[in-house]
């Protein structure tokens, strides 16, 4: 445990307030870097929207029937029955509905005009770009 720790403390010891991800230099081109990329992607995320719709099994409008297979494996789960087989239909249920909600939405880019999704992905491509730079070590340092 004391090599360990000596190791440690050795490795720390050659560390620099400058270095990022182990390499050498690069700290304010990796916080400008990730500035850019959050903004970018914020703004980004910001143009989409998002909308469900209805959807079915079998048919319109039977989301309902989907919630069996959940509702049975609680069921189960609460009357102490078998766990295993509540905790397969529980989960093996939430999972068709997470699915079948993922499936069913629509994402579409809001209209906005050439230059503003010029700065957005400029902003986000350049950001992550500037935070791989930075992970590489710096010539010099």
């Amino acid at each position: 445990m004391a090599c360990l720790q000596g190791d440690i403390l050795g490795l720390m010891a050659d560390y620099r307030n400058g270095d990022v991800g182990g390499t050498p230099g690069g700290l304010g081109s990796f916080l400008l870097g990730f500035a850019m990329a959050c903004a970018g992607a914020y703004l980004i995320s910001n143009q989409v929207t998002v909308g469900g719709g209805y959807w079915g099994f079998y048919g319109g409008n039977t989301f309902g029937i989907t919630l069996i297979p959940m509702l049975i494996g609680i069921a189960i789960l609460f009357f102490g029955g078998r766990p295993t087989l509540g905790w397969l239909l529980t989960a093996g249920g939430a999972l068709f509905i997470l699915a079948g909600v993922i499936a069913n939405l629509h994402i579409w880019f809001q209209p906005t005009s050439l230059l503003n999704t010029l700065i957005m992905l400029v902003l986000l491509v350049g950001g992550l770009a500037l935070i791989a730079r930075a992970l590489r070590p710096q010539g010099g340092v």
